[in-house]
């Protein structure tokens, strides 16, 4: 039995009620196991209802969107792209779909985080608190017109992801899974790098024996591997997610006891 064809194209209308959805509950219902799929999810389901008329293939779609996180104004392209492909595919592209999101969302994440989370606000928050502090109202008035207007560029983004991932269909064809691979190599090197700057883990245990005394961490783990440490726990609540017994929330509780014991002992240093 052959999969349906979308009747009903995407309209302007659609994308730009789909962004708007999305910049309004990306945060407000984000959780940490399905992190932001439930605002993905909610905010594409009017547009992805235009474009599966059975009611099997609808929840099938839905379902393949409830796992994802990204900076939010990066995720406007991501999501403009991915329902992009779906208007054109169908539930045929699933798996390009869910492999698309997977392969960008880390990368860029990273770009949205330096310039949306800590260039924007440093630059455009410095110049309007230096205004308000010297008693100019213009300061406020400033930062919301800002604010203003970096919403309809978090639409207009929505759009040119539309628009390119309508383009990367038609132009790359069977070459997509050699993109989403590539992409995938840059997210797991993001990622790489991350754990390594991000995770920090101090042991100060040390051996002594006579006047030679050897630092457990600096000594050891970081002779064997830089950052040996930080890798092993990331390898840890990795494995933990793998297991249905284990929820986000109790490792991350597992983190913090862990934490809390081991800088009581001595072992870690806080």
């Amino acid at each position: 039995m052959m999969n349906k064809q979308p009747t009903t194209k995407i309209t302007k209308k659609d994308r730009r009620r789909a962004a708007v959805r999305y910049n309004f509950m990306a945060c407000n219902i984000f959780n940490y196991e399905s992190q932001m799929g439930p605002a993905v999810a909610w905010a594409l389901a009017p547009a992805l209802r235009k474009i599966y008329d059975d009611d099997d293939e609808y929840q099938e779609a839905l379902e393949n969107h409830f796992n994802y996180n990204s900076t939010t104004v990066m995720s406007s392209l991501i999501l403009g792209a991915s329902l992009a492909m779906e208007e054109r595919d169908g539930i045929k592209a699933k798996t390009a779909v869910q492999s698309l999101k997977t392969s960008l969302m880390g990368p860029m994440a990273g770009v949205g985080d330096t310039l949306v989370w800590v260039l924007w606000p440093t630059i455009m928050g410095s110049i309007s608190g230096y205004m308000a502090l010297q008693g100019n109202p213009l300061g406020a008035i400033v930062w919301l017109i800002a604010n203003i207007v970096f919403w309809f560029v978090k639409l207009k983004m929505f759009d040119i992801g539309f628009t390119s991932g309508t383009k990367l269909i038609t132009s790359l064809g069977e070459r997509l899974n050699i993109f989403t691979e590539s992409a995938s190599i840059v997210g797991l090197s993001v990622v790489g790098a991350l754990v390594a700057t991000v995770v920090k883990i101090s042991m100060p245990v040390k051996f002594a024996v006579g006047k030679v005394t050897l630092n457990l961490q600096t000594g050891i783990f970081d002779k064997i591997m830089p950052a040996l440490l930080p890798a092993l726990l990331t390898l840890l609540i990795y494995h933990l997610l793998g297991n249905k017994k284990w929820t986000p929330t109790k490792i991350i509780l597992l983190v913090i006891a862990i934490s809390l014991v081991g800088t009581f002992l001595g072992i870690f240093k806080a």
